[in-house]
C-alpha cells in the first residue's frame, strides 16, 4: 500500500485519542493549564458527566488576542522556554503541561470556546474551535479582572465511535471529581470548586502553603480521620525530597484507592512508587489490606522523564532505586517514630460497638448473679496471685503514715497510671489485660501484643548478627534468562548478607550453595526466580526479605504468650512497659490493633454522665 500523509484533522483526532480519553482527561489538561498560568482559584463545572458541557475558569495570567490562535495550534506552548541558543530542553520540564496538544486535541473532537483577559488589560477576547475548524478572534465579555474561561461542549461529537466507550454519566462525573481532588491535593494554596449538573459538590478554599495547609487540604478530601491518624513524612537524599503524610498501619483499607502519589506537583500512577509504598508497610499489614497515604516527591526536572505517557500519568526516574529506597526508608522511619501509637478509629469503633444495657436483678439475694456485658459476678475468677497486694501497695503509696501528719510532705512517687499504657488492673478471660491510665482505660490483646514484641526482637537479632545460613547437601543449579542470571549474580554480596549464597554458573544459571536457616526446606529455584523478578522490576531482592520476615512472623506467633494463659500483675505490667518501648507495638504483624484505649470522657458519655 502507498504511504499517504494524513490530513491535519485526522492527525488532531489521533492526538485527541491519546490525550483526551474521557471528560476527566480534558479536565486534567485544562486545570493544569490554569495552574501553570498562576491561578489562585479554579472553578470547574460539568454537565452530563462532562460529555454535554465542561467549563474551567481561573484567575491566572490570561492570554492576549495574539496568543489565542497559537493556543489552539498543535505543538504551540508557553510551557517551554528556549535557552540562549534558541534550543528547547525537553529533559527539564518545570511545568505541569508540556506537549502543546491539549487544546487543539479537545477542539478537534468537541466545540471549544476560550475567553481570556490578561493582567492589566481592559479588553477580553475569545476564540472558537469546532471539530478542528478554528474561528476568528473576537472581543468578548469576561466576568473577572484577568484569567481564562474554557468551555467544552459536546465532547467527542466529531468522533461518535468514541462515545460508545464512555461509561455512565455518574461514572464520568466521579472520575472528574477524583481528578480534581488529586490536583487540589498537590496545590493546597489554590482554591477549587466543582459543580456537577448545577449542584456544588466540592468546595476547597485555599490553604496556607506548607505542611499544615497541606494536611488541612488532605483532611478535607480524605476525611478528618486521616489527619488524626497521619504521620508526617519529610526526608531528603541526594537531592530528592519526599514529603507528605501516611496513615498508621491500624488505619487501613481493603483497596489501594486512597493512595495518592505526586512527582513535582503532578499526580501520577507509577508502579515503582506503589511498590515502594507496599514494601514499606509489608511488615505491618496483611496482604489484603492497604495503607492510606499522600506522598510528594520533589527532584530536579532533569532527573525524571515526564514525557513517557501522552496523558502524563506515568514518569520515569533516572535513578529509580534511589527514589524507591527513599520512600521505603522514609516511611519506615516515620512508622518507627510512631512507637506504640494506634489509630484513633480503633477506640471509636470499639465505643460504637458498646450498647448500654440494664437487666433488673430478680431479687436482692440474686444480685451476685446479675450479668452485665457478659461479666458474671457469681462466676468471677479468683484474683491473680499477688495482684491485690500490689494494688494495695500502690494505693497506699501516697498516704502519710499515722502520726506523721505534720511532718514534711514526702517526695512525689511516680504513679504507674501515668505511663502511656497505664497500670495493669486485671485480666479478662485470660486473654485481655485491662489497664488504668490517668484519663481512661486500656484493653490489651496479650497474644497480639507479645507477638509483635517477639517479632521486633527477632528482626533486631537478625539485623545485628546476620542471618544464619545452612549449607545445601548438594548445591542446586537454577536456570534463568541470561540477563536475569547476570542481575542475580551481581547482587551476590547483598544476598549473602540475607543468608543466600550463590555464584554464577554459566551464561544462564546460578549455583546456590547456602540458604537462610530460617526458611528450613524451601523451594530454592522458586526463591531465586522470585528474586530475579524483584531485581528486574524494583531493583531490590524483596522476595527474600519478605520470606524471612514472614518466617520471623510465624515464629513470633508460636513463641509469644498465648491467649488463655493467666498472667501475674508484674507480668502484665512488664508487657505494657515493653510495648511502650518497642516501635510498631500498636499493631500485630497483620495490621490489627494490639490495644484499644477508651477515654474516661467517652465512657462517661456511654452512661449519660456527660
Amino acid at each position: 500500500m502507498p504511504i499517504r500523509r494524513l490530513p491535519p484533522e485526522t492527525v488532531n483526532r489521533i492526538a485527541a485519542g491519546e490525550v483526551v480519553e474521557r471528560p476527566a482527561s480534558a479536565v486534567k489538561e485544562l486545570v493544569e493549564n490554569a495552574l501553570d498560568a498562576g491561578a489562585s482559584r479554579v472553578e470547574v463545572q460539568a454537565d452530563g458527566g462532562g460529555l454535554t458541557r465542561l467549563l474551567i475558569a481561573d484567575d491566572g495570567s490570561g492570554m492576549g488576542p495574539d496568543e489565542l490562535p497559537l493556543a489552539v495550534e498543535r505543538h504551540a506552548t508557553s510551557k517551554l522556554v528556549p535557552d540562549a541558543a534558541g534550543d528547547y530542553d525537553l529533559l527539564r520540564i518545570a511545568t505541569l503541561g508540556f506537549r502543546g496538544e491539549a487544546l487543539p486535541s479537545i477542539g478537534s473532537v468537541a466545540r471549544l470556546s476560550i475567553a481570556s483577559r490578561t493582567r492589566g488589560s481592559a479588553d477580553a477576547f475569545a476564540i472558537l474551535v469546532e471539530g478542528g475548524a478554528t474561528g476568528q478572534v473576537s472581543p468578548a465579555a469576561f466576568p473577572g479582572p484577568h484569567g481564562a474561561r474554557v468551555e467544552v461542549r459536546d465532547l467527542f461529537y466529531a468522533t461518535p465511535a468514541r462515545l460508545k466507550f464512555m461509561k455512565s454519566e455518574r461514572a464520568e462525573a466521579l472520575a472528574i471529581t477524583e481528578e480534581l481532588k488529586r490536583q487540589a491535593m498537590a496545590h493546597e494554596a489554590v482554591g477549587f470548586t466543582l459543580d456537577l449538573d448545577g449542584r456544588r459538590t466540592l468546595r476547597l478554599p485555599a490553604e496556607a502553603p506548607g505542611p499544615e495547609g497541606r494536611l488541612a487540604r488532605l483532611a478535607s478530601i480524605m476525611g478528618r480521620d486521616f489527619s488524626d491518624n497521619a504521620l508526617a513524612i519529610d526526608h531528603e537524599r541526594e537531592g530528592v525530597r519526599l514529603s507528605g503524610f501516611a496513615g498508621l498501619p491500624t488505619y487501613n483499607r481493603g483497596n489501594a484507592a486512597h493512595q495518592y502519589l505526586f512527582v513535582n506537583g503532578r499526580p501520577v500512577r507509577d508502579r515503582l512508587l506503589q511498590g515502594a509504598l507496599r514494601a514499606a508497610y509489608a511488615d505491618f499489614l496483611a496482604r489484603d489490606r492497604h495503607p492510606l497515604a499522600a506522598l510528594f516527591i520533589e527532584l530536579d526536572p532533569s532527573l525524571v522523564d515526564v514525557n513517557v505517557h501522552p496523558a502524563k500519568a506515568e514518569v520515569r526516574f533516572r535513578d529509580p532505586a534511589l527514589v524507591r529506597g527513599l520512600i521505603v526508608s522514609g516511611l519506615r522511619h516515620a512508622l518507627a517514630a510512631a512507637g506504640h501509637r494506634a489509630a484513633t478509629t480503633v477506640s471509636a469503633e470499639a465505643l460504637s460497638g458498646l450498647r448500654p444495657a440494664y437487666t433488673p436483678p430478680p431479687s436482692a439475694s440474686g444480685f451476685s448473679a446479675w450479668r452485665m456485658g457478659g461479666w458474671t459476678g457469681a462466676a468471677a475468677a479468683p484474683a491473680i496471685p499477688g495482684l491485690e497486694e500490689v494494688s494495695a501497695r500502690a494505693e497506699h503509696a501516697f498516704e502519710p503514715p499515722p502520726g506523721l501528719s505534720e511532718a514534711p510532705a514526702p517526695a512525689a512517687v511516680f504513679d504507674p497510671v501515668d505511663y502511656p499504657l497505664g497500670a495493669a488492673r486485671s485480666q479478662l478471660h485470660e486473654t485481655y489485660i485491662v489497664a488504668q491510665t490517668r484519663d481512661g482505660i486500656v484493653i490489651v490483646d496479650q497474644h497480639a501484643a507479645h507477638e509483635r514484641l517477639v517479632y521486633e526482637r527477632m528482626k533486631q537479632e537478625m539485623e545485628g548478627g546476620g542471618v544464619v545460613r545452612q549449607a545445601l547437601l548438594l548445591p542446586e543449579v537454577v536456570e534463568l534468562d541470561p540477563a536475569e542470571a547476570e542481575r542475580v549474580a551481581a547482587r551476590a554480596e547483598e544476598l549473602a548478607a540475607l543468608g543466600l549464597v550463590l555464584e554464577p554458573f554459566g551464561p544462564g544459571a546460578v549455583l546456590v550453595r547456602e540458604t537462610p536457616a530460617l526458611l528450613g526446606e524451601t523451594d530454592v529455584a522458586g526463591l531465586v526466580r522470585d528474586i530475579a523478578d524483584d531485581l528486574s522490576e524494583n531493583g531490590q531482592a524483596l522476595a527474600l526479605k519478605e520470606r524471612l520476615e514472614e518466617v520471623c512472623g510465624t515464629l513470633a506467633c508460636h513463641g509469644s504468650v498465648r491467649a488463655g494463659r493467666r498472667l501475674t500483675a508484674p507480668e502484665m505490667n512488664a508487657l505494657l512497659r515493653q510495648m511502650e518501648a518497642t516501635p510498631h507495638s500498636g499493631q500485630c504483624n497483620h495490621g490489627r490493633p494490639t490495644y484499644v484505649e477508651l477515654k474516661l470522657a467517652d465512657i462517661e458519655k456511654l452512661f449519660g454522665r456527660r
